[in-house]
């Protein structure tokens, strides 16, 4: 008893427990990572690029789609350009001659599609009160009112939309003069790049594959060499078809007496091959129009014939022009142009199908193919067909014999087979 008293008597006060264990001073200091500071530094630096990137991006994209449309009109000229270069013409030379042969072909375009609109704007202008005096008899006789027609020059003049349509015009006049300006430096842009593509070609070329391997230079040069094919026979056979197209076109305004024939054979012939999905539509509408002014009947005869041409082009003479230069699907240009538009809009629609034939003749020089089996469906092969089914309807029915008149059919048609091939 006096030793259990002893040993409760020896157990530690409260102060002297606490003293003992360590307090969460006395422990180790948990540091931040050496490499924490750093990796902030690298993800805002990261960040920061970034922001940067997209920032110049965003800027520069008008730039990019200029150096962009340049590059491929560049392909498109390059084959004239060696074609001239290989007959002893510099190509600096050769490839001014080009691009001037351009410019007076567009130059005396929108000189005959200007002095078409003109004419006719000055034709409406001198032939609007004769219209107005008709509407206004129409409307009298039909709603039994009593409108005259200074009246109405009075109430139009001094509406109030058209007062506010006069200033808001005025007050644009900076803005478009800023676009027409902007869309004018774009157009040098384009020209300069594409003279110095087409020109430094071969240069352009050395220069690209100087900082390749050997293995990657080949495929390189034969990219370049497909996108210049595609391109260049892209757009030539759709001068060609333009060409075709206008004259036809030509040739019926003309028997008909439509105004303007030859400036509307041109417009026809380069909206419909040059803008693509819409372009027939948009090219066949203004002819149609003119010809309504002189003849309803001759309007019909025009749509006739814009319809039973648009057939004739789709369906015999495209596939023959287009069969070794731009030979892709139907629903694969359109799908092409789609996404171009969706893209970059016009200039996606323009250069989408050149660029999906490249991309197209680039993979399909690298894919490998194989011969794929026969199909009875498509093939139509009746002779082996039968004699086919015959066998599988014999193997099935392994444990039962097959009679004569089958095994008779089954011969038959592998005979009809045979003599067929």
């Amino acid at each position: 008893m006096s030793q259990q008293c002893a040993t409760l008597g020896s157990v530690p006060e409260p102060d002297e427990i606490s003293n003992d264990v360590p307090r969460p001073a006395e422990r180790p200091d948990a540091r931040m990572p050496r490499w924490l500071p750093r990796a902030m530094v690298l993800a805002l630096a990261l960040v920061a690029c970034f922001q940067l990137a997209t920032w110049g991006f965003h800027q520069l994209i008008t730039l990019l789609l200029n150096v962009l449309i340049a590059f491929f009109l560049a392909l498109a000229v390059e084959p004239a350009v060696d074609w001239m270069a290989a007959r002893g013409m510099r190509r600096g030379l050769a490839t001014g001659l080009v691009f001037l042969s351009i410019l007076v072909a567009a130059a005396g375009f929108f000189a005959l599609l200007g002095s078409m609109l003109a004419g006719q704007i000055t034709t409406m202008v001198e032939e609007f009160p004769q219209y107005l005096d008709s509407l206004i008899s129409w409307i009298n006789n039909t709603l039994h009112t009593h409108l005259s027609r200074v009246e109405v020059q009075n109430n139009l003049l001094k509406s109030d939309w058209l007062q506010k349509y006069v200033q808001d015009s005025a007050n644009n006049v900076l803005a478009v003069s800023a676009t027409v300006l902007g869309s004018l430096f774009n157009l040098l842009t384009v020209a300069l790049f594409s003279f110095y593509f087409a020109a430094d070609g071969p240069r352009l070329r050395r220069a690209l594959c100087s900082v390749l391997p050997p293995h990657r230079q080949a495929e390189v040069l034969r990219a370049w060499e497909i996108a210049v094919a595609k391109t260049g026979g892209y757009l030539y056979s759709r001068g060609l078809m333009a060409l075709i197209s206008g004259v036809a076109h030509y040739v019926l305004l003309e028997v008909l007496g439509v105004p303007y024939a030859p400036a509307l054979g041109m417009w026809v012939g380069l909206v419909s091959q040059f803008i693509p999905t819409i372009g027939t539509y948009l090219a066949g509408a203004l002819p149609i129009l003119l010809a309504f002014t002189v003849n309803p009947w001759y309007a019909l005869w025009v749509f006739v014939f814009v319809v039973t041409y648009q057939q004739f082009e789709n369906y015999l003479l495209q596939p023959r022009i287009t069969a070794k230069t731009v030979d892709i699907h139907p629903a694969v240009a359109f799908g092409s142009v789609v996404a171009g538009t969706a893209l970059m809009g016009a200039v996606g629609a323009l250069i989408a199908i050149p660029a999906t034939a490249t991309l197209q003749a680039f993979l399909g020089a690298y894919v490998k193919r194989y011969e794929v089996t026969d199909d009875l469906r498509v093939r139509g092969r009746r002779g082996r067909g039968v004699g086919a089914l015959a066998r599988v309807r014999r193997t099935l029915r392994a444990d039962q014999p097959s009679s004569p008149l089958e095994d008779r059919e089954a011969e038959g048609a592998q005979g009809e087979g045979q003599g067929a091939h």
